[in-house]
């Protein structure tokens, strides 16, 4: 929206404040956790799978789409994007080789040489400068962009982020939708005052981080650590060097991260954390103080596998027919209440005909026993 409507940098961040402000309270009052409560597991499966598809279909579409064998520059064309992709076919069972880092290098390389050296980025200390919105540029970007970006922010950049967590490193806790929605609503509200564009922790960039070998909170922290030294030294004259970086690289390591992140689905019907349950077996000796806190996973029928997967694919449906995360999970949540209802119904006739069974029944008996009655008074 903000490209699009060519926001001003107050109407930018103002939409910021916004979801930052809305975030802020549902963490504070436990609405974040209520909604990860009540929003099914097949609803977020198919959030994170529609976003691992969005990724992937826009590489195509925007990145490795326009370009051609040859074109638009030798640094940057289909060559390069095939090359990048057989390196990453080669790579993926050699997890101790730093593809991301050996193509980002190769793509910084090639950006130089697109530039020239008279162009590249020097040193210019960061200058701070700050940005209060007017009330006019507050209500164009929070009404105008704010709104609309706030079921994405919550679904996808908190509670699947979450999910996709506990799925990817189950070895580490998770952390809780909370500290992740405060996180949220922190950088916004604090960065928001220097210019910074709106940020958030997508489940895209998770699923980026782990496909190419973060495993740890470390990584991150080199990460960031590599970001301030850059933004405080350098400044807006990267900008000219990262315009130039190679959309044939670029769209190939989009791709792998969409698919990283895009077959979290495959664990909905085995492995998926509503599946776990409190084991109720003992231990040896009837000791079951050693099972304690042991879970086990429920198994499902093949009906109920049916229904989950058909929840999954329609968020996955509406989330990428109008490319809108909210659309996605209304889709969902339809599909999912037209189930429940529908065991809901069939448990209410079922029930309705034990209770006429059981009236007939009584009604028998009591003719029965009438009938007897009847006969003795008339001996």
């Amino acid at each position: 929206m903000a490209i699009a409507r060519k926001f001003s940098i107050e109407e930018t961040v103002s939409a910021g404040f916004a979801v930052a402000g809305i975030i802020f309270i549902f963490s504070v009052t436990g609405m974040l956790k209520w909604f990860n409560h009540v929003i099914p597991t097949a609803v977020i499966k198919g959030i994170q799978v529609g976003a691992g598809l969005s990724l992937v279909l826009s590489a195509g579409s925007s990145l490795l789409q326009p370009l051609g064998w040859t074109t638009p520059s030798s640094p940057d064309n289909l060559l390069w994007a095939l090359f990048a992709f057989i390196t990453l076919l080669l790579t993926q069972k050699s997890p101790r080789v730093p593809y991301a880092l050996l193509i980002f290098v190769l793509g910084l390389v090639l950006a130089i040489f697109t530039v020239g050296w008279h162009h590249l980025p020097y040193i210019h200390l960061w200058d701070p400068t700050t940005f209060v919105p007017s009330w006019s540029a507050f209500k164009t970007g929070a009404l105008d962009a704010g709104l609309g970006q706030i079921p994405l922010t919550t679904l996808n950049s908190i509670i699947a982020v979450s999910y996709l967590s506990a799925d990817l490193l189950p070895h580490i806790p998770a952390p809780g939708v909370t500290s992740i929605g405060i996180s949220v609503a922190l950088m916004n509200l604090i960065g928001g005052w220097f210019g910074a564009m709106p940020v958030c922790h997508g489940s895209g960039g998770l699923a980026a981080q782990y496909r190419f070998g973060a495993r740890s909170g470390a990584s991150i922290v080199v990460l960031g650590v590599f970001k301030i030294i850059l933004g405080l030294l350098f400044g807006g004259s990267l900008v000219a060097l990262l315009r130039e970086y190679p959309k044939s690289l670029l769209g190939v390591m989009v791709i792998a991260a969409g698919l990283e992140l895009a077959k979290v689905g495959e664990s909905l019907n085995y492995g998926a954390r509503d599946l776990w349950e409190a084991s109720e077996d003992s231990g040896p000796g009837g000791d079951s103080s050693r099972q304690e806190g042991l879970k086990q996973q429920r198994h499902l029928s093949d009906e109920e596998r049916k229904e989950r997967w058909m929840v999954m694919f329609m968020t996955i449906a509406g989330l990428l027919a109008f490319k809108n995360d909210g659309v996605g999970f209304v889709a969902g949540m339809m599909c999912h209440l037209t189930y429940r209802l529908s065991d809901a119904w069939t448990e209410w006739e079922c029930q309705k005909r034990t209770d006429s069974a059981r009236s007939r029944t009584s009604r028998q008996v009591t003719t029965i026993a009438d009938e007897e009655e009847q006969l003795l008074l008339d001996e």
